[in-house]
């Protein structure tokens, strides 16, 4: 048996409304979501602007498929699925291939004081200085829950490719974050 999640009434009703292309359903929806879903954007895209191109296109996306949106998860989760999928798409085609380092180590860890006294701009600033392929690999592991199998498939890279990059993500992150403290003391 499918678990369907319970949306409000309220939202329930704009999506429906926005099923029938109801444009004032949609721009509720977009203004609901859409501070959520450039954050998300953001997470993988440096330039703001890119970003903001990148999250209209997703929302374009997600209102002409939104005949498919059916309940089983919340339309957040589904919109910011949508999102993610345009990101990395995104990302594709500016590289053409993504980069990702080289590195071996997958034992180093992020300590678990990371988000301790830190301000989210701060945070955003540390994942973006990450090289494009850890970033994207961070992401998906730690905002979006995805497993080492579900990142290799999307991003078609190995499995052993995705811990490494998540490794390496982590020592780099861990390393600013010994120097902010090193800088603040």
């Amino acid at each position: 048996m499918a678990k369907i999640v319970s949306i409000s009434t309220q939202e329930n009703q704009l999506i429906e409304q926005a099923k029938v292309q109801n444009r004032l359903a949609q721009k509720q929806l977009f203004e609901k979501y859409s501070p959520k879903m450039l954050s998300t954007c953001r997470y993988y895209i440096h330039d703001v602007h890119f970003a903001e191109d990148v999250m209209l296109k997703g929302f374009f996306k997600a209102f002409n498929k939104i005949d498919s949106f059916d309940g089983k998860s919340s339309f957040y989760t589904w919109l910011k699925s949508i999102m993610s999928h345009e990101c990395i798409d995104f990302l594709r085609s500016k590289t053409h291939k993504l980069q990702f380092a080289e590195w071996n180590e997958t034992h180093d860890a992020l300590s678990d004081d990371f988000q301790q006294d830190m301000e989210v701009r701060e945070i955003q600033e540390m994942i973006d200085a990450l090289p494009d392929g850890c970033r994207i690999v961070f992401n998906l592991y730690v905002l979006e829950g995805l497993k080492h199998s579900e990142i290799a498939q999307e991003l078609q890279i190995s499995t052993g490719t995705s811990k490494s990059q998540l490794a390496y993500a982590r020592k780099c992150l861990q390393e600013r974050l010994n120097q902010q403290k090193h800088y603040h003391v």
